[in-house]
């Protein structure tokens, strides 16, 4: 456990957040946790918000500070007990606020005969995401009438990235989150018209904060983690890794279904690889990493050794892996003779460097990415 002087370190407070989240099993539980019980008590106020600020950015603020606030009232340390029980009361109203306003949403286009399901955003429960994402198979022009028309919604400045990946983004009075609609496509480029084509279809019930809400299969969520991670942002979020856990030892992934999905989408490796990523990442805290079928290790192209720490998220690495990652997805792409799709995912690499040489000139890729 690190000490109170280099708690301040961000690549220690994952640790941190990390342990919290993902204690071993068995007798060397009580002991892991007596050591981080141990370590928090030391932390200073300033340190305590430093923690909670990269558990935001990590959304797992409900999660780790529910663990908090029991272990520090176990331990009778009520000042830190107050600090955690706070931070939980602020971030429980922000989350309350957005899924009200989710809720609405969904059901007005439902009364408007549009599609919709919630992807990515209720994943973190009872954590939430910074924006709410939703996809339709309806068109454009019916979902951005709906948002200006039904909540005054402003539409959000479009960058390049958004306009290839066929989403919008959409600011609505009271609600501090953006909301981020897919429209027929997904994937960093939109190129992926064969997990939308078949989303809806395989969609389910489930009930969040008293609301019940249409979301992805299992097999959908994780291909689409898959996209966002190790396709597009090639960082990991720790919700990603908390998350995906959960789902994957829930029993509910199918994981034959999966391959045949992910083969077809032309994502396979990347999904495996993902996979395993969140398999050894677990391993490294709870002791024992996630039972995988062998042709999902097999299959996959690097392991969670190539993860590293980085501006606060667990980074993937560009250059070899992500970079081979995508000229399979390429070269699938092409082979199958989806021309159109092909030429959206070519243009990639050269939408990533005007990102980076937008952000060193000017300090922010806005517009681009």
């Amino acid at each position: 456990m690190a000490t109170r002087a280099t708690l301040c370190n961000s690549s220690n407070l994952m640790q941190v957040l990390s342990s919290l989240l993902l204690p071993p099993r068995g007798g060397s539980r009580q002991e892991a946790m007596d050591g981080l019980t141990r370590g928090l008590r030391n932390l200073s106020r300033e340190q305590f918000n430093q923690l909670v600020a990269l558990a935001g950015s990590n959304h797992v603020v409900m999660r780790a500070l529910n663990v908090i606030v029991g272990l520090m009232y176990q331990a009778q340390d009520a000042e830190r007990a107050e600090w955690a029980a706070q931070a939980l009361e602020t971030e429980g109203r922000r989350i309350a606020n957005a899924l009200g306003f989710l809720k609405t949403i969904c059901a007005e286009f439902e009364s408007r005969g549009h599609n919709v399901a919630v992807i990515k955003s209720l994943d973190h429960w009872p954590d939430l995401g910074s924006d709410l994402d939703l996809y339709s198979d309806s068109n454009a022009d019916n979902v951005c009438r709906l948002m200006h028309a039904a909540f005054g919604a402003k539409t959000a400045p479009r960058s390049w990235g958004d306009r290839l990946a066929h989403k919008w983004n959409f600011i609505l009075p009271g609600l501090p989150e953006l909301v981020e609609v897919h429209v027929g496509r997904l994937g960093q480029t939109g190129e992926q018209v064969a997990i939308a084509s078949g989303l809806m279809t395989r969609t389910r019930i489930a009930e969040f904060g008293g609301f019940a809400f249409r979301l992805t299969s299992a097999s959908d969520r994780l291909m689409i983690s898959t996209l966002q991670r190790m396709y597009r942002h090639f960082y990991f979020r720790l919700c990603d890794i908390v998350d995906s856990c959960g789902l994957l030892e829930s029993g509910g992934v199918n994981f034959g279904e999966l391959r045949a999905l992910a083969r077809e989408a032309g994502i396979w490796e990347g999904v495996a690889t993902y996979l395993v990523i969140v398999s050894d990442y677990v391993k490294q805290y709870r002791g024992e990493g996630i039972a995988l079928p062998e042709f999902v290790t097999a299959a996959a192209r690097f392991r969670g050794d190539a993860i590293y720490f980085g501006r606060e998220f667990l980074r993937v690495p560009i250059l070899p892996q992500s970079a081979g990652l995508y000229g399979t997805q390429l070269a699938g792409t092409l082979r199958k003779f989806e021309l159109h799709n092909g030429a959206r995912l070519s243009l990639l690499p050269w939408l990533a460097t005007a990102a980076a040489i937008g952000q060193k000139l000017t300090g922010s890729d806005k517009g681009i990415w």
